[in-house]
């Protein structure tokens, strides 16, 4: 089935660019425009309005850290880079300036393209409204999702948005068993792909700040080869 979705793919490298569009295409992502410049790749950007971006970081006449800047500055379109730098830095600086993957080269194309429909499956479910804000209360805690605040027993507890990601999700499904995979991909964003550790050590963190003893939690609780709950006394 054909799928309706626009991408953009800037590369100054001809077969990475054919290869990306030949498997795109084959996996049903029809709309597939390209460029090699960082000049060419803002001109199209403005003309076609893609609904994501695959940018390299190495072009012949800039970086494409400047590109995602530019587009930052007036739509937040979803932004794979690809490159070849390996180094944790690339990939951190890669974020910091508003990019949603990183993928480096060489690469599997077809994975690229899974992750490519997994966030537009992902923008299905959640673009159609415009979520209201609300204040979630759940036993002693309380969320107050405008002001973003998070508050024990009316007391305001700083959290960090990763933390504040994973308590969000669990305090809308209070006594409900959320999978490690399931809170990867909808708090990073991303298709899980075996970070268990990066949910493990996030869980510890919230823990250390929600709980009178983190080590024998009384909310967040580990559901062994499940996921994890939240467990809170009905009002």
């Amino acid at each position: 089935m054909a799928i309706q979705q626009k991408v953009l793919i800037v590369d100054d490298e001809d077969d990475i660019v054919k290869l990306l569009q030949t498997v795109l295409i084959k996996e049903g992502i029809e709309q597939v425009y390209t460029a090699g410049t960082a000049a060419d790749a803002w001109l199209e950007f403005q003309r076609r309005d893609p609904d994501l971006v695959i940018l390299d970081i190495m072009l012949p006449d800039g970086e494409g850290y400047e590109v995602c800047k530019k587009i930052r500055s007036v739509s937040n379109v979803p932004i794979f880079f690809l490159s070849a730098k390996t180094e944790e830095i690339d990939k951190i600086l890669g974020f910091a300036i508003g990019g949603d993957d990183y993928i480096t080269k060489p690469f599997s194309p077809k994975e690229v393209a899974y992750r490519i429909k997994a966030r537009f499956r992902r923008a299905e479910f959640s673009e159609p409204d415009v979520p209201v804000k609300q204040v979630i209360k759940a036993g002693p805690f309380e969320l107050d999702e405008e002001k973003v605040e998070f508050r024990k027993n009316g007391k305001v507890i700083p959290l960090k948005p990763k933390e504040l990601g994973l308590l969000t999700l669990l305090l809308k499904h209070p006594g409900q068993i959320m999978s490690k995979e399931s809170l990867y991909d909808q708090v990073w964003g991303e298709e899980f792909f075996g970070f268990d550790n990066t949910v493990m050590v996030h869980v510890r963190r919230l823990r250390e700040k929600i709980e009178d003893n983190p080590s024998n939690p009384q909310f967040l609780i580990t559901v062994k080869g499940l996921g994890y709950k939240l467990v809170v006394e009905d009002e």
